[in-house]
């Protein structure tokens, strides 16, 4: 032992130069992945991480023309302003309700369809529905709002000669506010459900084929296999994907509301997102804004980070 211990005493210590040129050895034999990598580094590092510097409008009064030098210092006085103006508790409930909406009935949806795909035998047919179901999610926002506009259009749309059909008179839907939210949560099943239930999908080939012939041979159907094999094994992506849900869940994709509210109805249609628009595009009060985006981050924060902790509590599911 004291041999062993006197030998060991003997080796060189790796320090700090020793550490320097290993790191190097490492950079010139991967630098063709880190080559790769650099692209997606450069563009986080310009799209995300530098523009936290403008973070600093939120507690200035800010004017292009005076810049970050000139403009004075207001401290906490545009938080202020905005918790106690006049469409802080509108946005904040239709933010709040249109996530729930989504995450009451556009949530569950990419399971059921991925469970579904997963239940169909025939190769073709689910080849040939999968992708028609995947399709919507790669057209452009602002075609999507044309379809609806359309499909909606008291005159020409689908919809409305339907109802005509059935004895029902025509209505213009988007000028109405008690119909905005529905059909705000409707479209973005309609574009996001398919492409969404390919991560459900992929989780469901992931099980283990011999848990269903076990299944089988214990005589359960195909009810019961999907609650005691295909439910469990979905599980663990249920729970990340809720997880980044919550993330997201006071960021609501505002440019399909732009394109389809109107004045007449941003009593139920205006959220976060489209009042930072509003006063910061339209208005040019970059301070408010700012401070607006600001407040939505951090809450955006904590609730993923609550929910993170309580997940990790109830079961071995977390992100982090």
């Amino acid at each position: 032992m004291l041999k062993l211990a006197a030998k060991s005493r003997s080796l060189p210590q790796a320090g700090p130069q020793n550490r320097a040129a290993e790191w190097l050895v490492c950079l010139h034999r991967d630098r063709l992945l880190y080559l790769m990598l650099a692209p997606f580094v450069i563009y986080y590092i310009i799209f995300y991480y530098l523009p936290f510097g403008g973070l600093r409008m939120a507690f200035m009064d800010y004017k292009p023309f005076l810049g970050y030098a000139r403009s004075p210092w207001v401290g906490f006085e545009k938080f202020q302003e905005f918790f106690t103006g006049p469409y802080f508790w509108r946005i904040i409930r239709n933010t709040l309700t249109i996530s729930l909406m989504n995450l009451a009935f556009g949530f569950p949806i990419p399971i059921v369809l991925a469970i579904l795909f997963n239940e169909v035998r025939s190769k073709m047919f689910r080849t040939a529905v999968q992708t028609i179901s995947y399709m919507p999610h790669f057209i452009s926002t602002v075609v999507i709002a044309g379809l609806v506009v359309n499909f909606l259009s008291p005159s020409i749309g689908i919809v409305n000669i339907l109802l005509q059909k059935l004895g029902f008179e025509s209505a213009y839907f988007l000028t109405k506010p008690e119909f905005f939210k529905p059909i705000y949560v409707l479209q973005g099943i309609w574009a996001n459900a398919g492409f969404a239930s390919i991560i459900y999908f992929s989780s469901l080939m992931s099980i283990d084929s011999s848990l269903y012939e076990a299944a089988t041979i214990d005589g359960a159907g195909r009810w019961k296999q999907i609650k005691h094999v295909t439910l469990p094994g979905l599980l663990p992506t249920i729970g990340i994907m809720l997880l980044l849900q919550i993330g997201h869940f006071m960021q609501i994709g505002y440019e399909m509301i732009i394109l389809l509210y109107q004045p007449i109805t941003y009593e139920t249609a205006d959220v976060i997102g489209t009042f930072v628009y509003r006063v910061g595009i339209q208005n040019s009060d970059y301070s408010m804004s700012t401070a607006v985006g600001l407040f939505n981050g951090f809450v955006s924060l904590v609730l993923v980070l609550s929910a993170n902790r309580l997940s990790k509590k109830i079961s071995d599911v977390s992100i982090m």
